[in-house]
């Protein structure tokens, strides 16, 4: 291993030898036995049932990556032992999140006795009772925090239940899933390789930002590995589009930036039914028509997307708040399915947690995001009296609120941020956790030890180098970005490139600091190594 990773992982904790082992080699057999989870036999018990006598079973998603993959999971497991289920999914514009009552007349007119919900429904109470009353068993598969009040549902798996004794508790729902699909599996006393939905699993929880340690750590992996030979003609489709060579190395960046929003873009726009249905194409040419509408979508969204961020961005600096501990934004006729993103963007562009609204007749659905430590759901629940609804969990979180709060809102936010310490500005290096790259170590070797700290996102972040070298030529290009070249002293040349500090080219001459992220760089390719910038040290 080089120098500069070994110095990377002591930093960051790893001094028993045991334990980095398992971390830098995370396997399948490290995953923590299932049996203490709440109503997990309960479940399988109920599904085998249903498999055994032909019972229609809905399997009823969210209509983000989580509840899409959690969904597809569910519905080829249940179908590959034989059983009949019939899938759907919410729509942020017919019902909105969750089970909805728009999506209990949809359950109900399948003739489904048995419905399990993916990655919603730990607060859907009202409508759950409603299909318990008509003779709908229910499964509720969630890791959304949980209400006080009991659930009227046959069975609950959700980690952060009181009564679940599972150890782990950062399981976003298609893992959850597929565990249920090992208890389906077993129940059935039937032979079944479930690997061959790890693939989805990763997606589905590098796209939540949940957790990337513990069991996360081990199916996400797994999981990348199973990208990477693109099995599914759904995922070969989508790497296809992102120009992704499903031989080279698969990061997380590549799922969270590349693949999950071309399957969320559906559901941004309109129905997200065809993210699910390019999940369960069998065939390639079928997958193929699938991903080039779904690629149309997402080139609409992305140009809305651009319109409603450069709108945002003028409305802050002209109101001065770019210096507040907390932003919030609202405006009429913004999109409810792109607010997300845009919030995700202004959160990395000002460092504090952000709010962004769509509203429609004075009615307005928000997304918050913010920098990574945030505790969102707490500040959140803090201006609940303020709220028509709000959900979620700490890396990102929902809400509903109507126009004429939006002030009273952005007041009681910005407070409920100032009071919490840990969602002040982010530094944006942390000198405690950067590694300095070592003069003898060729950057391309580093590049592929770093691979090992695979997947990088929440508990576990995207390693952050120093880079130190004299600047051979420093530019701005198309979109006000940096273009860096530099030497370094072991005699190599590395890139640079810096998102919107284009401004700074003129400064930077003789030797430089340089902290970011390693990555391949692609235009040259070969071995050729460029670094991401997050700041540079003049």
């Amino acid at each position: 291993m080089t120098a500069t990773v070994a110095d990377l992982l002591l930093r960051r904790g790893h001094g028993d030898v045991e334990q980095t082992r398992k971390f830098l080699d995370p396997r399948l057999a490290h995953l923590t036995p299932p049996h203490q989870m709440a109503d997990r036999a309960l479940a399988a018990n109920r599904l085998a049932h249903a498999v055994r006598k032909q019972e229609a079973v809905a399997v009823f998603g969210d209509y983000d990556c989580d509840g899409i993959t959690s969904a597809a999971i569910i519905t080829e497991i249940i179908r590959a032992l034989g059983g009949s289920a019939m899938p759907f999914l919410a729509s942020r514009f017919d019902g909105g999140y969750g089970v909805s009552a728009a999506a209990v007349e949809r359950i109900l007119a399948s003739g489904a006795r048995v419905l399990v919900t993916c990655d919603c429904g730990s607060s859907d109470h009202e409508n759950l009772a409603a299909l318990r009353a008509r003779g709908v068993d229910v499964i509720v598969i969630d890791h959304h925090l949980v209400p006080a009040d009991p659930l009227p549902a046959l069975a609950f798996l959700n980690p952060h239940r009181g009564e679940c004794a599972f150890p782990y508790k950062g399981l976003a729902s298609c893992g959850l899933a597929l565990s249920i699909g090992a208890a389906l599996r077993a129940e059935l006393g039937v032979a079944l390789d479930l690997r061959q939905w790890l693939d989805l699993v990763a997606i589905g929880t590098i796209a939540d930002v949940a957790p990337l340690d513990g069991d996360n750590r081990v199916l996400v992996r797994a999981g990348l590995a199973a990208l990477r030979e693109a099995r599914r003609p759904g995922v070969r489709a989508l790497l296809e589009l992102a120009k992704i060579d499903p031989g080279t190395h698969l990061t997380s960046e590549d799922v969270a930036f590349r693949l999950a929003p071309r399957l969320n873009a559906p559901g941004r726009l309109g129905a997200p039914d065809r993210a699910l249905e390019l999940l369960l194409a069998r065939s390639p040419e079928e997958a193929q028509a699938l991903s080039l509408e779904i690629e149309q979508l997402s080139v609409s969204r992305r140009a809305l997307q651009d319109r409603m961020l450069a709108e945002a961005i003028a409305e802050i600096e002209a109101q001065g708040w770019d210096n507040r501990a907390g932003l919030v934004v609202g405006r009429e006729g913004w999109n409810h399915g792109i607010v997300g993103i845009v919030a995700g963007r202004l959160a990395a562009r000002y460092q504090r947690p952000v709010v962004v609204v769509g509203f429609e007749q004075s009615r307005g659905r928000g997304s918050v995001r913010g920098p990574m430590g945030s505790r969102l759901f707490d500040v959140i629940a803090a201006t609940a009296d303020v709220l028509v609804r709000f959900g979620g969990h700490q890396a990102a979180a929902g809400l509903e609120l109507t126009l004429s709060r939006l002030d009273e809102f952005r007041e009681r936010f910005e407070l409920a941020c100032q009071s919490a310490a840990e969602l002040g500005p982010c530094c944006a290096v942390d000198e405690q956790t950067v590694a300095r790259l070592a003069p003898a170590d060729e950057p391309a070797r580093v590049l592929a030890d770093l691979f090992r700290l695979e997947p990088c996102g929440p508990t576990n972040p995207a390693p952050q180098l120093a880079v130190e070298g004299s600047v051979v030529s420093a530019r701005e290009v198309r979109g006000g970005h940096l273009k860096l070249e530099l030497d370094l002293p072991g005699g190599h040349r590395m890139a640079g490139f810096g998102v919107e500090m284009g401004a700074r080219a003129a400064e930077l001459k003789g030797t430089v600091v340089v902290f970011g992220r390693l990555r391949a760089d692609r235009f040259r390719g070969g071995n050729a190594v460029e670094i991401r910038v997050d700041e540079i040290c003049a």
